[in-house]
This record gives structure tokens, sequence and C-alpha cells, in this order.
């Protein structure tokens, strides 16, 4: 007798942010669910900064929890302060990002799942894969069970052989404290896999006791802060931690050097390719040499510890160096190290050899998602791992592929980029990414991607019928501006105020509203505003979404066009593996980068590199456009 007896729908391996929320999107659509991770202790643990958002990776977890997602409540639930940033300029760049209490994220990650129905978790490593021809039937364990399942979703982080670094040592390890993951790289290898090694690092931790806060600068959280979730499951904070800065000096960086012929990175130890838009802090100096400083962020890890999570320092020099250095930054004269910083390095595989579903392209029924695919960071780990657990449970009820486009998410976005560009450095998503930033905007992903949830299965009822009045009343209250007129003498004394120009007729409010001078606090002060708010019992979400509308309703208009023209492109199907070669028509480069990366779609192919607009000319003559 086996100790499961029943065939899984669904297995995950690896329980960071990934396979957490690959396991939870799964097991809600259905599909009866295993999560194997390594150390049940450690489900979604943030090992690196205790952060969750940022400039575009809020938008991100805004999606995600639009789309059914437990990244954002999570978040709420545990976050020590809010900060909403970017708030002066457009609303297409506003990022929601939370400090969370470390310890009480990860506990809130593990028993979330533990009351999910159809799903199970189960401590151990897995240390090989099961195939039946080109298909995926299963995976095996360090323990010799082998574990039957329909589908596999592989969110192994940075535990694929992963090895660390600190000055000239180097050990095995996915984490500090834990040991790596050998054998899947090996089998997809023999499957015929192409893989690769990247390399992301992270900075020491300190004592809070041990540091004086009166010689940084206080950052403290926003003053009405708000949340990430849309359901009202969470409150915002009432009450916050600061954060503080300091900032790094010549001689800090004199010390530094002083270790840079030890330095794994600077010695070729470490093959792989780091993130470079998070630099450590030696790669930092020597690129920018002629900076006299660096900021640090002084991030706490939680509301009942003292551990300090010192952001901007992240390295790999010996820990005497870490030591030595850092005792220098204003305000760690007395510095104590609970834990020094170090580097890793980890297989991935080149994303170019999946589907836009997630699914491998070599092995039917096996998904990838996170730091396998050449990704940085929780937030776009978080978003694979959805899409991917939706897909999975997706394909075992025979059932087409869910897929976001560019033009509807930033998760399309992410995904698109990676299975049509590939990336060769740890890939981070930023708002300039997206082409149509104004209309994915941190506000409304609930308005774009919760009636998709709901379709799907993943969102209630009650969250939907919130997305309803949400936009029901953004109408109505937008309709309202468009109708009502505003006298001179009602409106000149505001205009006056803000040194706008003065109006001499009646003019509707939506023109006077749209002003760039003007803000909706000014627009409440006209006549009749403040009792509409009011009879239509009108929240600051519909405030926030009308004013963002009435000021930007042309960039809107703009966007959805270019969108619409996308999405024409977007239609035009391309037969599952289609032979390029039979099209002489088309330069060999884009043959043989078509034939790589097999687009879905034209709008697809168009958007590969080496791929002319002639050639895809061509391509609308032979699919008979």
């Amino acid at each position: 007798m086996s100790l499961f007896d029943n065939k899984y729908d669904v297995i995950v391996i690896g329980g960071g942010h990934a396979g957490s929320e690959a396991a939870a999107s799964a097991a809600n659509l259905g599909a009866k669910t295993l999560l194997i991770t390594m150390s049940l202790q450690n489900i979604a643990q943030m090992s690196c900064n205790p952060a969750m958002g940022g400039i575009a990776k809020g938008q991100i977890i805004r999606e995600i929890d639009a789309l059914g997602g437990y990244s954002g409540i999570i978040t709420d639930k545990t976050a020590i302060q809010f900060k909403m940033l970017n708030k002066s300029k457009g609303p297409a760049m506003w990022s929601p990002r939370a400090q969370s209490d470390r310890m009480r994220f990860a506990e809130e990650w593990r028993t979330t799942l533990e009351q999910i129905d159809n799903l199970d978790l189960f401590q151990d490593s897995v240390n090989g894969l099961l195939f039946e021809g080109d298909k995926i039937i299963g995976v095996k364990t360090l323990l010799g069970l082998n574990i039957k399942s329909k589908t596999v979703i592989v969110t192994a982080g940075t535990f694929l052989n992963g090895k660390i670094h600190i000055g000239n040592k180097t050990f095995g390890g996915g984490r500090a404290g834990e040991g790596a993951s050998t054998g899947i790289t090996e089998d997809l290898v023999l499957k015929g896999f192409i893989s690769g090694r990247m390399k992301t690092g992270t900075p020491p931790r300190v004592d809070a006791k041990s540091l004086d806060f009166s010689k940084m600068i206080e950052q403290p959280g926003d003053q009405n802060p708000t949340k990430f979730s849309y359901s009202n499951i969470t409150k915002p904070l009432t009450n916050q931690l600061s954060c503080y800065m300091t900032y790094t000096s010549n001689e800090v960086h004199n010390i530094l050097r002083e270790g840079f012929e030890e330095s794994p990175m600077f010695t070729g130890r470490i093959q792989g390719v780091g993130p470079r838009y998070c630099p450590s802090i030696e790669d930092k100096i020597d690129r920018f040499a002629s900076k006299e400083r660096h900021q640090l962020f002084i991030e706490p890890e939680g509301w009942n510890t003292t551990e300090i999570y010192v952001n901007g320092f992240s390295t790999s020099l010996s820990y005497e160096i870490q030591y030595k250095s850092l005792r220098k930054v204003s305000g760690f004269e007395n510095v104590k190290f609970l834990r020094f910083g170090y580097a890793i390095e980890y297989d991935y595989f080149p994303p170019t050899q999946l589907k836009l579903s997630l699914e491998t392209k070599l092995i039917e029924n096996l998904f990838f998602a996170g730091q396998i695919n050449g990704t940085t960071g929780y937030e776009e780990a978080a978003a694979q791992g959805l899409m991917a657990g939706i897909n999975a449970a997706l394909k075992t009820q025979n059932k087409v592929p869910f897929i976001l486009k560019r033009n509807e998410a930033y998760i399309g976005v992410l995904i698109d980029d990676l299975i049509t560009k590939g990336t060769d450095e740890p890939y981070r998503m930023f708002t300039s990414r997206a082409e149509y930033r104004t209309l994915l905007r941190q506000d409304n992903a609930d308005l774009r991607l919760t009636p998709k949830a709901y379709q799907l299965g993943l969102v209630s009822q009650q969250r939907m019928d919130r997305v309803i009045e949400k936009q029901t009343k953004t109408d109505l209250f937008v309709d309202f501006l468009i109708k009502t007129s505003i006298k001179p003498e009602d409106v000149n004394p505001v205009l006056e105020s803000k040194n706008s120009a003065l109006v001499s007729q009646s003019m509707k409010m939506f023109k006077i509203a749209a002003r760039p001078q003007l803000d909706f606090n000014d627009v409440r002060k006209f006549p009749k505003v403040e009792q509409f708010i009011k009879d239509n019992n009108i929240d600051n979400e519909v405030i926030e979404q009308t004013e963002i509308h009435v000021k930007y309703s042309g960039y809107i208009e703009k966007e959805k066009n270019s969108a619409d023209k996308l999405q024409r492109l977007e239609s035009i199907k391309i037969p599952i593996n289609f032979d390029y070669y039979k099209i002489k028509s088309i330069s060999f480069e884009a043959r043989e980068k078509l034939s790589k990366i097999q687009p879905a779609s034209i709008s697809q192919a168009s958007r590969i590199s080496g791929v002319s607009p002639s050639d895809i000319s061509v391509l609308l003559v032979y699919m008979g456009r």
C-alpha cells in the first residue's frame, strides 16, 4: 500500500511565493493539489527584504489580489508600514509598498494554505521527476517516494543546485541554513531542456539594539495608509513602524575594496549573472566609483523582533570585511550582526522554453513558475505561481488556458516578455516595460481582472458585486460631472485661489474638473457635488476612480485605441508547430527566432527580437489577411 494511493491533479514543488500562490489557485479551482516543500516552517519565507510591492511590483500584488490570490491579503494582515510611492507623478506611476512582519507573514501563509480545501502539504525534498514519454506523471522524493500526478509545477526558487558564497567560502544551499535541491535540473537536461546559472544576494541582518537611530533619517509610513487587498477581509494600518535612512562613505568604500581580492564576484567563482537593478554594494562601488556615498534603508523585520534588514548593502564579501565596513556607517558604530550577507547561485531555465500558459513546450503537463524562469522578486514569482496554478488546474479539467494579454495586466506583460523575449539576467518588472501603463494602474486592477477571476471561479459573488458597484458609481459620478453646469460666480473663487483662468459663462463641471491646477478637494467645493457624493454613498475609491477618469480621459482613450489595434493582431492565431522554414520570403533570422519561440499569435510574433515589420507583413498575407 502506498502512502499516496490517490493520484493528484497538481503537484507543486517548492513552498515559496510562487509555490504558495500556485497551490492555492489550483486547489481553489477544484484540483486535488499537493504542495511539497523542504520545510513547512519556511513556507512563503521572505528570504530577502521584508517588504512587498514597490514600483510596478505593487501593481502586480494588486492584480494577484484582484484574481483571487492571497499575497495582498497576507501582506495587509502582517504589515508594519504602508506607503504609496510616486504620488507626485501621474496615477499610472503610483505604486503601493508595504513592510511586513517577516515571521508573521510566513505563519499567515501557512495557516491560510492549511485551511484551503483540496490542498495537502507535505515536507520532503523532490530529487527527481517521473516521465512517461514526453509527459510528466509525478515526482520522486528524497525519502524514496514516487508520487503520481496529472500535472507538476516546479517553483524551486534559488534551491536548484544552489551554492552560497561568503568571501572565499563556498557551500551548497538554497538559502542560509537550508540545503540545496539536486536531481531536478539533471532530469530536465536529459529531456532536452537548456539550463543556465543566475545569482542573487542578500545583505546582513543586524540587531536594532546596537544601532543609533538618532544619527539616521526617519522614514515613516503614509499619514493615511491604504492597503493592498480590494476585499473587505483586511483593514488599513492604524499603527506603523518607521524605517530609517543612512549613507555609506568613502571610508566605507575603501574598506569594502580591501575585500575585492577574495570576492567571489571579482575572482570569477560566481558564474551566474546577477540582477542589474539590485546590485551588491561591492558592485555599486566598482561600477559607480565616482559616487562618494550610497543610500542604505534600515528596515525593521517585525513588531516583536530586533532584527533589522540593511537594504542596499547586499554583499558576498567576507564576514570580516562586512563587519569592519558596516561599523563605519553613521549609526552603525556599535553594530552587532545577527546574520552575514551572502550571494547565492542557482539553476534557471530560459523561459523561451515555455508556452504562454507557463507549461513547458518539451514536456506536456509540466509547468515552471518563479525564479526557475529567470525572474527576481517575490511579486514576479507570486504572479507566475498564480497563473501556473490556474493553468495546471484547467489542464486537468480539459479547459483552455487562462492567458492575460499585455493590455490587460502587468502579469500579462511579465509572462509575455519572458516567453517572447527570454532573459539572460534576473528579470524585474518596471512600469516602463508596460506600453499600456495608463490602463494598467494599481487602482483599477479589480475592475480589469476580478470579472475574469469570477468567471474562472476564483472569487466570490460578494467580491464581484463590489466591483460592479464600484464601476456603476464611478460611471454615475462621471456622468453627473458631464451633465451638470456651474455658474461663473460659483466656480471663479475656487479658480482664483488655484491661479487658474476664470470663466465668464456657465460651463460643465467635467471640463472645469479636468484642469490640472484643480484636484477633487477643489471639485467638492462646487455646488451640488458634496450632496451628490452623500446621496449616492460614494466612497474614496470611487472618488479616486472618477478623478483619474476626468484628468486622464484623453490619455486613457488613446491607449485603449492602441490596445484595440493590438487586439486585432492578437486575434490572428498561428497554428501550433507551424513550419516557418517553408516561407522563403521572410528573413533567415526571423525563421530561426519564430521556430524557436513558436508564437501563438501575429501580435506575439511582432514582439520577437529579430522579426521585422516586413516579416510580419509576409506572415499576415500567409495567414490570409
